[in-house]
């Protein structure tokens, strides 16, 4: 399977649009927005769990993250209430679960090789650095110097820009009327832009909160699936 793999064309995907996908797992469901393999796959998901399910224990073989969006999201290690990021690099593994159910934003098998770094930032944790003009704030929530990973409040009725040197992803959280390339996003839309194209973004009434991830789209030493 194959989902926006072309890594040297923008793409844009009005995620909360797209139809449910049932998991193997009963009651976790997937919007798949990037995706290179099937079960076993390098993939960006919105990955929704219905009250009181699990998925099965699993190894994350090639790294896992994971923002919470909504509800909390559980595994024998604790709780995760919306608004938590983490990483789980290669080689954990877990028993994730929701007994009320929640909503999470999720990308594997991206991490570079020899990227061991495990990471919880809960709500209000991270980095509060200056924001960019047009923001309110700005956390950092990872930043290893081969990547960043923020999130942003952007100001209603401001245009923001976002240099992009690396390569650059972006979930929008939420707000809405949010104009990118001409298009209207709201909550729940993803995107990603090769090196050199920036993100220039007209903001709506409402504002926006915005997931951003500064990096290469995939790693040159990215983490190599099983064949």
């Amino acid at each position: 399977m194959r989902i926006n793999d072309d890594l040297s064309k923008p793409v844009t995907v009005h995620a909360a649009k797209l139809e449910w996908v049932p998991s193997p797992a009963g009651g976790v469901d997937r919007r798949m927005l990037f995706r290179v393999g099937e079960e076993v796959a390098r993939a960006t998901s919105i990955v929704r769990y219905a009250p009181g399910s699990a998925f099965p224990r699993h190894t994350h073989t090639g790294g896992e993250e994971i923002l919470v969006l909504d509800g909390t999201f559980q595994d024998e290690h604790g709780d995760y209430p919306a608004g938590s990021y983490f990483r789980n690099p290669p080689g954990t593994s877990h028993v994730p679960a929701a007994k009320e159910g929640c909503t999470i934003f999720v990308r594997l098998w991206q991490f570079r090789n020899g990227d061991q770094t495990q990471i919880v930032c809960r709500p209000g944790q991270g980095q509060q650095v200056e924001p960019r003009p047009g923001a309110t704030s700005a956390t950092i929530l990872f930043d290893d110097g081969h990547e960043e990973v923020r999130l942003e409040d952007w100001q209603a009725g401001e245009t923001t820009t976002v240099a992009n040197t690396r390569g650059l992803e972006f979930f929008v959280l939420l707000g809405g009327g949010l104009i990118i390339g001409g298009e209207t996003l709201g909550p729940q839309s993803w995107g990603r832009l090769p090196a050199g194209t920036d993100l220039t973004a007209t903001v709506g009434p409402e504002g926006a909160r915005i997931w951003l991830k500064d990096a290469p789209l995939l790693h040159p030493d990215v983490l190599q699936m099983p064949e």
